[in-house]
């Protein structure tokens, strides 16, 4: 248990349970609006990328970049 408080940075290991939940949420939040931004750029063709600036090959990190900013 002391490892696990020492590696997620905590200073009491009741707080730390609390904590790892919060992480846990924010890494799902983040992934929910990875795949919602992944899936609806992925669904415009090519020329509203194209009219947009975007590349297909740019998908994958516009929505991870867009996760990061949640």
């Amino acid at each position: 248990m002391a490892h696990l408080v020492e590696n997620l940075g905590i200073a009491h290991p009741k707080q730390g349970v609390s904590s790892l939940f919060g992480r846990i949420s924010e890494a799902l939040a983040k992934r929910r609006v990875y795949k919602r931004t992944y899936a609806e750029l992925s669904q415009l063709s090519t020329r509203e990328l194209d009219d947009l600036g975007i590349s297909r090959s740019m998908i994958s990190r516009l929505a991870r970049e867009a996760a990061e900013r949640k």
